[in-house]
């Protein structure tokens, strides 16, 4: 399954990389919520061949219908994470499939085509950076992390999450090494992944934001929870917090 998921992944990019480099005419699905016909044609590509080559999954996808499927054998799809990256050209954008059996992860991909940089892991396995092995970063001092956040679209629209999200910021900042917040969350937990970051949190994300980087950042080495600290339960949870292991308590005591 391995050959032929990154073989259809990196076809359908081709797509993404000739719409990063054209004009985009760009539709918004809420204020701040951007989608454009490359997204959807990066979806349709995929939905296509998944279901000729794995017809014992379903599809979960940013763009489709989901609503008379069930999360269980389930390839899950963002066909281009980053949009609002990918129309400003900015090179942090990427195709995020996760594959999960009986609802349980088993593999992940994330290939960002504009670095060339492709992410994979299966569970048991390890986690590879264009075939090179990675590993989540040894530091255990918070005040030297690097943390990466996003800001939910909801930020435009609802006063309590944008204030939930400058006092997290408040309370992070002053005590870790900086904040990054580059706007793809697959790619952000690719980074806690192969140690750039030590550890990443968002609210409001949806299971294709994060379905296949949370397997690379566990094969990595790493570890993902709730804001609580509980076992991250992807269609049902708000926020994510995912770091190299060493700094997950302090950082679940500044959110």
């Amino acid at each position: 399954m391995k050959k032929k998921l990154i073989k259809i992944i990196k076809e359908a990019s081709k797509i993404l990389v000739e719409g990063y480099y054209n004009e985009k005419e760009v539709t918004f699905k809420a204020k701040k919520d951007l989608v454009t016909k490359y997204d959807v044609a990066v979806e349709e590509f995929l939905k296509e061949k998944f279901k000729k080559e794995f017809s014992d999954f379903n599809i979960i996808a940013e763009e489709s219908d989901n609503s008379n499927l069930k999360f269980d054998n389930s390839i899950i799809i963002d066909p281009i994470d980053g949009t609002t990256n990918f129309v400003n050209k900015v090179p942090h954008t990427a195709i995020s499939v996760g594959v999960y059996k009986n609802k349980k992860p088993y593999m992940g991909v994330v290939y960002n085509p504009i670095l060339d940089e492709l992410y994979y892991a299966k569970v048991n396995k390890g986690a590879y950076l264009n075939k090179k092995k990675i590993e989540v970063s040894k530091e255990k001092n918070f005040q030297k992390a690097l943390i990466s956040t996003g800001f939910p679209y909801s930020c435009g629209t609802c006063s309590d999450d944008l204030n939930a999200v400058m006092k997290q910021m408040k309370n992070i900042l002053p005590n870790c090494q900086d904040i990054r917040r580059l706007g793809s969350a697959s790619l952000d937990l690719c980074y806690v992944a192969k140690g750039t970051y030590e550890g990443y949190y968002e609210m409001n994300l949806k299971a294709w934001d994060v379905s296949a980087g949370i397997i690379i950042l566990s094969e990595a080495g790493g570890k993902v929870t709730n804001e609580k600290g509980k076992k991250y339960k992807l269609f049902s949870d708000k926020y994510i917090v995912a770091t190299n292991s060493k700094i997950h308590k302090k950082l679940l005591s500044h959110l």
